[in-house]
């Protein structure tokens, strides 16, 4: 009897559940064509609940509370359409989505801003997005295109070397934006810079890319500092089919690229990918310097390779719960500039492997990264050991060999007329990062929230080449928590957002990052204000390192100067950021304006590479003397990383983009960035010598910067034409420096030389000065056949944007790429 009655109970509770909830299904078509657009979101704004239309263009979103809910319908390259729907208890409501084809800026959806389906103008942020049309339509690199979009400095060291910064302080070793590819942190464990091309996805399947302008600390954890680079993939269930494509180019550049993805049933899908790219650096050969005397780079190789593949898995629990299994890899080979020199990278390999749980409402998030170089060396360091060998007397085979791991010093008085001491220049690693992130959302009525816990565990492993490592593998764990509160006021249009995150670092403790927005909504467009703060957390490599034989020395524990300076270990950089900002039409629906203005305070400085011995000898590091620490070493040249000071920046991105109509487009960016720094404030000298200079404190940023382009595009022909002007700008970093003659203390004698010697390196003078114009073009030979070539450089000026690197001539690169439909697969 008791069972029965449970059950009568069980069936009464259920079916009163299922009359207090309703859903909303329907079908999204091409407005035109009346095809089924698959992948389309349809979500309920302000939340995380939604799904995606089916290959049938169906969908239908379940067990909805009763109540009045505001439905957003997203698919790129198509307008967004938004609707209100009132749903009452057991209504199975029927609707139904025509979407019409659009090119316009106004109706691209962000993922990163808020981890969220939105459109853009709701975002409370600046962003840029290169999306996978514009991504397929380009013939080059992928990072070329980073250089259109504003608030961005982009530079390129070489064929295959490009960076990118954001919000000045670029240094040749920059960690400041936080790179992330699928929802993983994408940086090397003990340096902590951007994989680059060092990344295992390929450009086949990219879905887009978002660049976040300012901290984002606040969702994505330190090192969201200056911004953050989201890289987001397709997913094969909307993007079936094998892809192949080859391109080459001069400085003999070929590259092969496959992918293919599959939908096997409702529940299992899966892609694969791979790509093999090779080519040569131009002829450039660094000067070093042993004493004043120049030597050229040690057996230079200017071959660059890379190889990467991977493979993903998506198993679908339900309509609305995904499992994600991914793993990648990429091996890679050439030439990195960093703050002492070059580096000769050989085979160094990343892999990952990931799982993700994606449902409407609840997301987990694991994966372990690592990385292995065995050969990679410092071209600077191993030139220098080899000219000390052969200086005196030792043959070439000797010194060649010798020059890896050791350097000599010869010393009059003992037998063999002097010593032989450790001086390192082959990088090796083995380090590891393990990562875990569950974030549970919900709404209450118009206020959502979201809740989420992060771990990470880095283990860095030199084998004692780079880090101070050698008792084994540094490790250091760090933890936070963080929440969102999002509430919308639907008759005013207004959405009001608060952040806060708290994160305790092994090192150094706790920090609590804060960050609030409002956006206020009108039809044309949204004006918004934000305040954010953003940290940047020293690397390992700043807090351990240890590199050619100690010229290079982390600052974990602070050093003590022979003069009785006594220099601070490192701490958190911190920011405090405040801007505002507008994205939308004006005068008509033809000309969209996107335009910010921004004050960031930043304190205790982390610095780029500091000599700390110019006015006197190191004596220890932390309570260790300098010559135990590093057998041989006198402290009269030591380089590290400071805080110091503080300093206000400032600035302002402008983006206008004019559609005549679906087929041209012309935009136009603009970028202004300047700073105020207090050169009477003592805590601003970095180097401890008494003056406060712009050495001190490197901006390495142009204050003036812009670009024009045109767009075309139709059924058949697409191409662009771009140019951009950047103002001529000073840099300093480590050892490097490209700056014009200047006396920077005031004393009436110049302490900077162009076109000369200055220190260890040569100063070919400043960066920028030059407007570069890139032209791409294609054509689609059949529905699933294209060709497209890229010029970079159209014009071939000589261009030198980074430090120790080459003067960029043109380039240029064809691209043949084949489509394969599914349809033809499964016959």
């Amino acid at each position: 009897m008791k069972i029965k009655i449970m059950m009568l109970l069980s069936i009464f509770f259920s079916l009163a559940s299922l009359a207090q909830t309703g859903s909303i299904s329907g079908t999204v078509l091409d407005a035109v064509t009346q095809e089924p657009l698959e992948g389309t979101s349809v979500v309920i704004r302000g939340t995380n609940t939604g799904v995606s239309a089916n290959e049938s263009g169906n969908y239908s979103l379940k067990d909805l509370k009763a109540e009045t809910y505001t439905i957003d319908v997203f698919f790129i390259g198509y307008k967004s359409v938004s609707k209100e729907i009132v749903v009452t208890e057991g209504a199975a409501i029927t609707m139904n989505f025509s979407l019409e084809a659009s090119s316009s800026m106004m109706d691209e959806v962000v993922l990163s801003a808020n981890r969220r389906p939105q459109k853009v103008t709701r975002a409370p942020a600046t962003i840029a997005i290169i999306g996978a049309q514009e991504i397929s339509n380009y013939a080059g690199s992928v990072g070329e295109l980073a250089s259109r979009q504003k608030g961005v400095d982009y530079v390129r060291s070489g064929v295959q070397g490009t960076g990118i910064n954001i919000r000045g302080f670029n240094s040749a070793f920059n960690s400041k934006n936080l790179q992330i590819e699928d929802s993983r942190i994408s940086s090397l464990v003990a340096t902590g810079l951007p994989f680059g091309s060092f990344t295992t996805i390929t450009k086949d399947d990219i879905e887009r890319v978002e660049i976040i302008l300012g901290p984002n600390a606040a969702l994505y954890g330190p090192n969201a500092h200056n911004g953050l680079v989201a890289t987001l993939t397709k997913d094969p269930r909307t993007s079936e089919g094998t892809d192949v494509a080859v391109s080459a180019g001069n400085q003999s550049v070929f590259s092969a690229r496959l992918r293919h993805a599959m939908k096997l049933n409702d529940s299992f899908s899966f892609k694969v990918w791979g790509e093999h790219t090779q080519g040569e650096e131009f002829d450039y050969v660094d000067s070093v310097y042993v004493g004043t005397t120049a030597y050229p780079e040690l057996e230079l190789d200017k071959d660059f390779s890379t190889t990467k593949y991977g493979g993903a898995v998506y198993y679908g629990l339900s309509d609305k719960t995904d499992i994600i299994a991914s793993y990648g890899h990429s091996n890679n080979s050439n030439l990195g500039v960093t703050n002492a020199g070059r580096n000769q990278i050989k085979d160094w390999s990343i892999d990952y492997a990931q799982v993700k749980l994606v449902s409407p409402h609840f997301y987990a998030n694991l994966y372990h990264t690592w990385s292995k170089t065995e050969d990679t060396y410092a071209i600077n360091q191993r030139t220098q050991n080899y000219v000390s060998f052969i200086n005196n007397g030792f043959t070439e085979q000797e010194a060649l060999q010798r020059s890896f791991t050791e350097q000599w010093f010869p010393i009059e008085g003992i037998p063999d007329g002097g010593i032989s001491l450790p001086r390192g220049s082959v990088f090796k690693d083995a380090s590891r990062r393990f990562n875990a992130e569950a974030q549970y959302n919900n709404n209450l009525g118009a206020l959502s929230y979201v809740v989420g816990a992060q771990y990470q565990q880095d283990n860095a492993d030199s084998k004692n080449t780079y880090l101070l490592d050698s008792d084994g593998a540094i490790v250091i764990d760090q933890t936070g928590v963080y929440g969102q509160l999002e509430y919308t006021f639907d008759d005013a249009d207004v959405d009001l957002l608060f952040v806060g995150r708290y994160d305790d670092h092994e090192l150094y403790g706790g920090n609590f990052i804060p960050k609030a927005a409002i956006v206020k909504n009108f039809d044309f467009g949204s004006f918004r204000a934000t305040y954010g703060k953003g940290i940047a957390a020293p690397s390992i490599l700043n807090l351990s390192g240890n590199l050619f034989g100690g010229l290079v020395l982390g600052n974990g524990e602070g050093f003590t100067l022979e003069n009785g300076t006594v220099i601070d270990p490192l701490k958190v950089e911190t920011i405090n950021s405040y801007e505002i900002g507008y994205k939308g039409k004006i005068a008509g629906d033809k000309l969209l304006l996107d335009v910010n203005a921004y004050y960031n305070q930043s304190e205790d400085f982390l610095s780029p590479l500091i000599n700390i011995s110019a006015t006197s000898p190191v004596a220890t590091r932390g309570d260790t003397p300098i010559g135990e620490l590093i057998p041989g070493s006198t402290g009269a040249f030591v380089l590290t990383y400071l805080n110091f000071g503080s300093v206000d920046t400032y600035g302002a991105d402008l983006g206008l983009n004019y559609y005549f109509n679906d087929k041209h487009r012309v935009s136009f960016n603009y970028s202004y960035f300047d700073f105020d720094l207090d050169e009477n404030d003592l805590a601003n000298d970095a180097n401890k010598d008494g003056v406060v200079t712009k050495t001190d404190l490197p901006i390495n940023t142009p204050k003036n910067k812009m670009g024009l382009g045109y767009y075309y595009s139709s059924d058949k022909f697409y191409g662009s034409v771009y140019g951009r002007y950047v103002e001529q700008y000073d840099f300093f970093s480590g050892i490097n420096i490209a700056a014009e003659t200047q006396d920077l203390n005031g004393d009436g004698t110049n302490d900077i030389f162009e076109n000369a010697r200055n220190g260890r390196t040569w100063n070919y003078g400043p960066l920028g000065d030059f407007v570069n114009v890139d032209l791409n073009v294609g054509y689609h030979i059949t529905e699933d056949l294209a060709i497209g070539a890229s010029i970079t450089n159209l014009f071939g000026s000589e261009v030198r944007e980074f430090v120790a690197s080459p003067t960029i001539g043109r380039l240029f690169q064809v691209e043949l790429k084949y489509h394969l439909p599914i349809e033809a697969l499964r016959k």
